[in-house]
């Protein structure tokens, strides 16, 4: 984390698979579920929320909650949430959300995904180095998921 840009993460990779491929692999919920590591109830649509049970291990008393905010086919998926809410006894309700855009590029190779998180510093000051950094660590691990699954799909 620098110090000229706490408020947002941003990962790229390229995936060796078509764009409708990973379209799908980021924008159907249950395929979203088998590479993020949630199950989830309900289907991804603009101003859905979509709520559903964290999976990986040490994290399953965690709630995935993403309010849909925008899909344009094979180009751009984002949703809102509150960021590392992994305290159960804490109400994160009344927090800002964070944004989570993917950004999908057509590659010679097959399809460049950009994924950017903003506004972890409008997050309360005692969680944001947290949320940050957790978060940071968890797309790192996402990016490297996403790109397990479109591939052995493929």
């Amino acid at each position: 984390m620098s110090a000229t840009n706490t408020d947002r993460i941003e990962k790229k990779i390229l995936l060796r698979a078509p764009r409708s491929r990973v379209w799908r692999a980021l924008t159907d919920a249950e395929e979203f579920g088998n590479w993020f590591g949630v199950k989830l109830a309900g289907a991804f649509a603009p101003g859905a929320q979509v709520r559903g049970e964290v999976l990986h291990k040490g994290y399953e008393h965690v709630t995935f909650d993403i309010t849909i905010e925008r899909m344009e086919p094979e180009r751009l998926f984002s949703w809102r949430w509150h960021p590392c809410p992994i305290d159960p006894g804490m109400d994160y309700s009344t927090e800002p959300t964070t944004l989570v855009v993917f950004e999908l590029e057509e590659s010679a190779d097959g399809t460049m995904l950009t994924v950017v998180e903003s506004g972890f510093d409008r997050i309360p000051l005692p969680r944001r180095a947290e949320a940050y950094r957790e978060n940071e660590q968890g797309w790192a691990g996402q990016m490297e998921s996403i790109e397990r699954y479109v591939r052995k799909a493929a």
